[in-house]
């Protein structure tokens, strides 16, 4: 006798069912209408004005994408020219870090005589200043010790590359401000590693991180604390003459020092503002 399982469809039938299902999804599917661009044909001055538009309603996305069609359909005109300026501060305010710069930098090099070429380095130093030392970072409870510094030190780049080469811009005296902050920010950011390193008695790792810091940021407010961790390590590793040495400096620059009284003990982080 023949099981009832005789009775069913085949496996057979089972695929040919499928197939027939697969051609009816993708007959559908090409039957769809296709998205329309409602910028298809635009001009060059309506492209601009949208995205303009789009800037004053906070809408970076839309501003950008008109932007991009602005130069890529008519890549010659003044129009193209000047989404190319525009298109890496909208980037920035769109969270596109990478986007934005990317964006400036090929505006300096196809643009490198352009009146507003000062502008674009001055936004280049910007970004990365706010990038790696934006109020979040600052009241974050990440130790300064495992923050990477490469955006810090190339904001300060970007704005020496802007008053090296545009001395009388108008965005030079901000960028001064700036940079004075940033060899600050630096310096800080070696003494507390140094620091760290000392907390963790890696004595010769601190004395060289205090040295780095000295040299390469001197006349710094950090230089202080700098000067006491070399010192220290010096003393940590029984090298008293060198130890002796670096005092007799600490003394010299700095008579009324508190870590004479105080020594290293921190009551909070160096990086919280409050």
């Amino acid at each position: 006798m023949r099981s009832l399982a005789a009775f069913g469809p085949s496996p057979a039938f089972f695929r040919v069912l499928a197939a027939i299902f697969t051609a009816i999804f993708l007959s559908a599917c090409s039957s769809l209408p296709e998205q329309i661009d409602e910028t298809a044909g635009w001009s060059a001055s309506r492209l601009y004005s949208e995205a303009k538009y789009a800037q004053e309603e906070g809408n970076w996305e839309l501003a950008a994408k008109h932007l991009e069609k602005l130069e890529a359909r008519f890549p010659y005109g003044r129009f193209a020219q000047q989404a190319q300026l525009e298109l890496g501060y909208v980037y920035w305010k769109g969270n596109e870090t990478g986007s934005a710069l990317a964006a400036c930098d090929r505006f300096i090099k196809l643009h490198p005589n352009h009146p507003a070429v000062d502008y674009v380095y001055y936004l280049k130093g910007l970004i990365n200043f706010n990038e790696d030392l934006g109020i979040i970072g600052y009241i974050s409870d990440q130790d300064p010790s495992e923050r990477d510094p490469k955006a810090a030190r190339e904001a300060f780049e970007s704005f020496r590359d802007l008053i090296t080469r545009f001395p009388e811009s108008k965005y030079t005296p901000d960028a001064v401000k700036r940079m004075d902050f940033l060899v600050n920010t630096l310096a800080s950011l070696e003494v507390n590693v140094a620091h760290y390193y000392t907390r963790r008695g890696a004595y010769i790792a601190a004395a060289n991180r205090a040295q780095y810091a000295i040299k390469t940021y001197p006349r710094t407010p950090a230089t202080e604390e700098a000067m006491f961790i070399l010192v220290n390590a010096y003393d940590k590793l029984g090298l008293t003459e060198l130890r002796d040495d670096a005092d007799r400096v600490l003394r010299k620059n700095f008579p009324n020092s508190r870590f004479f009284r105080d020594g290293l003990v921190r009551k909070q982080p160096w990086w919280k503002l409050w």
